[in-house]
């Protein structure tokens, strides 16, 4: 007997990443090509031993890091959210309009289950990141895509033209996953301005801020003092701490968008990891200096790509920013089955573009994502050279 299932998940693609490595079993790889992965973006070394001791302390010798903590989260953090973002973005943000999160990825769920039910719809541009699509069609919401072109900016004017009297909020990344841009400020104010003319939410996925290459604040959302009747910001401590276990993310908005987060939260979580929550309040009363030099890391992986690709014969990138370079490929097969022969031609693990697109998108058949923040400039280069062997 075949038990029911629900027909939204048997019409959601599984996760991309999963799917992925399922390319690796039975595959073995020379000793002097050893597999590059670059198909994902989390961090894979352990954070700063400073904040393993802290976790290790809480652990041993606060009997509250065990026990059911808020629903929101703990107030100390909330309320030093509330304090550096304040300060960062040039806005007033109350601790009350702060909630914490099992990780980002919950974050999103959370605050679109508040939002859009059966039949709403969201404008999301493309390519869009996976897991935000498979949440719209778990939950029979329609992504509605908006076409972000060559330069993977989207354009307000554009997403205008795809509201209906269905639509419930607009989706916007950035630093971008998968596409690396950085998106300017005047976009994100056009779209605030554009989603606040509808009665729509605007949510901003800031997860890789902490990597963006702009000196000063990213937006100026913050500095309107009525942004929580329109803007809902969403941020993980996954990236900048090296917290992917622990799972620590947030949200900011309107307290009465909260009240109604708190329902969900409460549903599935009941409260967010304690640890986790004092880990993020150590790094961010701690490691400021340190994220600083993750940065620069970064911007210094991000030139090696920029570099490698201006000189790689066929290929184009398309955008590259924060973890991500988003390419375009030389070959005439289309990217699923390109990626799928870089494994076994190159010992290279990367992305198709068809797992950031529209089913049967013509542009997502050209389309790469290359995740090379765990690659360091030797393996960048090594990377580049096998690509550059890759015959058509």
């Amino acid at each position: 007997m075949t038990l029911p299932l629900n027909p939204a998940f048997a019409a959601t693609e599984p996760p991309p990443v999963m799917e992925a490595r399922r390319w690796l079993q039975g595959v073995s790889f020379p000793a002097d090509r050893p597999l590059i992965n670059v198909s994902q973006a989390a961090p894979v070394d352990s954070p700063p031993l400073g904040l393993r001791q802290a976790l290790a302390d809480a652990a041993l010798n606060d009997p509250q890091a065990h026990l059911y903590g808020p629903v929101l989260g703990l107030p100390a953090l909330r309320e030093e959210i509330a304090k550096q973002w304040s300060a960062s973005y040039g806005g007033v943000i109350s601790p009350l309009q702060v909630a914490i999160t099992q990780g980002c990825n919950q974050a999103f769920c959370t605050v679109m289950a508040t939002l859009a039910g059966q039949g709403d719809e969201v404008i999301l541009p493309t390519p869009w990141y996976f897991n935000h699509k498979m949440w719209l069609d778990m939950s029979s919401v329609t992504a509605v895509p908006l076409d972000t072109g060559p330069t993977l900016i989207p354009s307000a004017d554009a997403a205008a033209a795809l509201i209906t009297d269905r639509t419930r909020a607009i989706v916007l990344v950035s630093p971008n996953n998968p596409g690396g841009v950085e998106y300017p400020a005047e976009t994100l104010t056009a779209f605030r301005d554009l989603a606040r003319a509808h009665g729509l939410a605007l949510i901003v996925d800031e997860t890789y801020r902490d990597f963006d290459s702009r000196t000063g604040r990213p937006h100026e959302l913050f500095t309107d003092p009525d942004w929580a009747d329109t803007f809902i910001h969403l941020y993980s401590f996954s990236k900048a701490y090296r917290l992917t276990g622990h799972r620590v993310g947030a949200v900011v908005a309107s307290e009465a968008r909260l009240t109604e987060v708190e329902k969900f939260l409460d549903t599935v979580a009941i409260c967010p990891s304690q640890l986790g929550q004092i880990a993020a309040l150590w790094g961010m009363r701690n490691l400021a200096q340190w994220v600083a030099g993750e940065r620069d890391e970064i911007l210094a992986r991000r030139r090696a790509m920029t570099e490698g690709f201006s000189a790689l014969q066929g290929w184009r990138l398309l955008g590259c920013g924060a973890y991500f370079a988003y390419v375009e490929h030389p070959f005439a097969d289309p990217s699923d089955a390109v990626c799928k022969r870089l494994v076994a031609e190159a010992s290279l693990l990367m992305l198709p573009g068809t797992m950031f697109q529209p089913p049967g998108s013509a542009v997502g058949k050209r389309q790469i994502r290359i995740a090379f923040a765990n690659v360091d400039a030797s393996g960048i280069a090594e990377m580049f050279r096998r690509l550059a062997r890759v015959r058509a």
